[in-house]
């Protein structure tokens, strides 16, 4: 599991001659030249691509971590009419691959002059459309006892109070085990910016480790392995920091 890792950080420290021609995990020559090159090789500095990033992914686990938390207290906390049915269907959404919806989001961000923004990247989240965040979140919010809620009621507290006042803060470790699992797929997502972005400007990180290859032979394999050692360094901080938040609240969530 962790050679390829292993491989990769070997690589960028290989010329390009070196890396598909020696089995050797340890480089002949130190380049260390393809980290400098890798991060002004492309007609936009890296530093653009990293700030379009983390510009979507910051604003992703926003939304994410308040539209979801707010409908899995809907689901596990109030009463409404067609509850069970409206819960059959978000929990039916989690076997509808994203492709078979590609296109007519594409048009209908299309007809709402979105596309070449990052609009269909961002709003959606802030939509609650994550079907398994939110059943994340409802698994969490059944374990908290009703007591709770029918102390504050008597106290006079609204639906919202409750959720802000009690459920919020109780609930941390399930929103922050959503919060990274959002940031890891929304910053690691190739598909949907290769969609909606066309400007190299506006691209993410994993648009422009792509503009390292081509197709008639002159790719750049040094630099580009080694800004994709930077592009990882993220998700595998964020992850270790927020490692025993991840293991709690999946334990806690009943999704073990």
């Amino acid at each position: 599991m962790i050679y390829p890792l292993i491989w990769m950080i070997s690589a960028s420290f290989k010329p390009d001659n070196q890396i598909f021609g020696s089995l050797s995990l340890w480089p002949q020559t130190f380049d260390w030249d393809n980290y400098g090159q890798g991060w002004n090789a492309l007609s936009v500095s890296f530093t653009r691509f990293f700030l379009n990033s983390t510009f979507v992914t910051v604003l992703s686990v926003i939304g994410n971590v308040i539209s979801c938390s707010f409908a899995a207290y809907a689901f596990a906390r109030l009463e409404f009419t067609g509850k069970n049915m409206w819960f059959a269907l978000m929990m039916m959404t989690l076997m509808v691959p994203y492709h078979v919806v590609l296109i007519p989001q594409y048009l209908l961000f299309l007809n709402l002059g979105w596309v070449n923004t990052y609009l269909p990247l961002i709003v959606p989240k802030f939509l609650a459309g994550e079907a398994f965040f939110i059943f994340l979140m409802i698994q969490f919010f059944r374990q908290l006892p009703r007591e709770l809620d029918e102390a504050a009621m008597i106290d006079g507290c609204s639906p919202f109070k409750i959720y802000w006042a009690i459920i919020m803060p109780l609930s941390l470790p399930a929103m922050a085990t959503a919060a990274i699992f959002s940031f890891i797929w929304t910053w690691e997502d190739f598909l949907g910016p290769l969609v909606y972005l066309n400007k190299v400007e506006d691209y993410t990180v994993p648009l422009a480790l792509r503009m390292f290859l081509s197709q008639d032979g002159a790719s750049q394999y040094g630099p580009m392995f080694a800004m994709s050692i930077l592009s990882i360094l993220p998700i595998f901080l964020f992850f270790i920091i927020f490692q025993r938040l991840i293991i709690r609240g999946i334990a806690m969530s009943g999704l073990k």
